[in-house]
């Protein structure tokens, strides 16, 4: 018996030992990554609520707002002004209860970023009650604010070709995301898709200005309207004159996710299997009293756009209830995703270790129909000007240039969202 379990055990480290460094997980031919090369490329990403930026000189920085800094110090001085009343007669309430004086902490988050033609970064941040876009210029380093919001909840922001006006996901109370525009000052803020839908990623069409690429989720509710289900992502084109929606992309096998057009003029976009929730008489009653609370939550996170929250530390959701994320669970492009399995079980990208399966594809499509996978574990993606695409596998940022090469630009623990610099 001892042997045996030797032998078995020797078996399980000879298998992972090939899975991690013998068999990693490489591009299509057309898109070999150079092996030691890093791309010097500039983009930007997510991790964790935090939006970090790299420019050409390959050096990473976390951005740092004012904004961020004045709430924070605001906050201080206010708990500071009332730190003495504690334990007083100003303590006790009107009903004899005791009142509190502690301003909660609300961490403001990154949720979404895209550059400008000239280097600027514009990004969103919210926290439980405000949100705001700003804009960080890239020859001083200056944050200007663009939009500020009681309860403005945007998305996946999308910049016009002529760069005057934006495209975003815009959340509802509801639950309901509609694809918004406003215009560069982040004035006129109006929706221009309705319905019990989860309407995201917006992306202009270079040459039809008055189009706009979108993914779109139906919404499924109970009696009591309580969010159920999504269903499978389609892609659709609004045309924002006739105010008419046509479906581009559609099948109930698979999800498509993130289109954008190319340079070339060819549609890009994520493909993964549909999952398609599954019941059973054994776990029926456990899903209809709390399935409505997990996928809220999970919508929560979703719909805000926090696709990666796993730092092991107190999240709130919408309704309230404080609950602990771990490597178990987290949420990715609206998928409940086990990390730890994930990187027990999938194949590295050259050489990183990938939070989502091969399934996961970055699909070129031309205008004749014809598809070429670009790229396999893909999480997020995003195109530069000059048609160098920027992706991520969860763990590692890569740049996969125009000519088909692929490199290595960073690793990191948890990379949400990728967004490449102009140029």
């Amino acid at each position: 018996m001892q042997i045996l379990m030797g032998l078995l055990v020797a078996a399980v480290l000879g298998y992972l030992f090939y899975r991690t460094f013998i068999a990693p997980a490489t591009l299509p031919s057309e898109a070999q990554a150079t092996p030691g090369a890093r791309s010097q490329r500039g983009f930007a990403f997510l991790a964790n609520g935090l939006l970090f930026y790299r420019d050409r000189n390959g050096e990473v920085q976390q951005l740092h707002s004012t904004y961020v800094q004045e709430s924070i110090d605001r906050r201080e001085r206010s708990r500071n002004r009332h730190n003495w009343k504690q334990g007083t007669s100003f303590n006790i309430a009107a009903g004899g209860g005791m009142r509190s004086f502690e301003v909660g902490d609300k961490p403001v988050l990154a949720t979404l970023a895209t550059y400008d033609a000239n280097g600027d970064l514009f990004y969103f941040l919210k926290d439980e009650g405000i949100g705001g876009l700003f804009r960080r210029e890239a020859a001083s380093g200056n944050e200007l604010r663009v939009l500020l919001r009681p309860n403005l909840h945007l998305g996946d922001l999308s910049l016009s070709p002529d760069g005057r006006m934006f495209a975003a996901a815009s959340q509802q109370a509801d639950g309901e995301v509609n694809i918004a525009l406003l215009d560069r000052d982040g004035s006129h803020l109006r929706e221009v898709t309705g319905g019990d839908t989860v309407d995201a990623a917006p992306a202009w069409v270079p040459d039809s200005p008055k189009r706009l690429l979108f993914q779109s989720s139906g919404l499924a509710r109970d009696e009591r309207g309580n969010i159920v289900a999504l269903s499978h992502a389609s892609i659709q084109m609004l045309d924002m004159e006739s105010g008419s929606v046509a479906s581009i992309l559609e099948s109930p096998d698979f999800d498509y996710l993130k289109p954008r057009v190319c340079p070339a003029g060819n549609l890009l976009f994520i493909r993964r299997p549909y999952e398609v929730p599954r019941y059973s008489t054994t776990n029926i009653l456990t899903d209809t009293l709390f399935f409505p609370f997990r996928l809220l939550r999970a919508l929560f996170h979703y719909l805000n756009f926090f696709s990666l929250m796993y730092s092991r530390k107190p999240l709130t959701s919408a309704s309230g209830p404080a609950m602990r994320a771990d490597l178990k669970s987290i949420l990715l492009q609206g998928r409940r995703i086990d990390a730890e399995k994930a990187l027990r079980s999938e194949r590295p990208v050259h050489g990183v270790p990938s939070l989502v399966p091969s399934s996961w594809e970055l699909v070129s499509r031309t205008r004749a129909g014809v598809e070429r996978v670009l790229a396999t574990n893909v999480t997020s993606y995003d195109i530069s000007a000059d048609g160098t695409i920027v992706y991520s596998n969860g763990r590692g940022v890569f740049v996969l240039e125009r000519d088909g090469s692929a490199g290595l630009a960073l690793k990191d623990d948890l990379i949400a969202e990728v967004f490449a610099a102009a140029n």
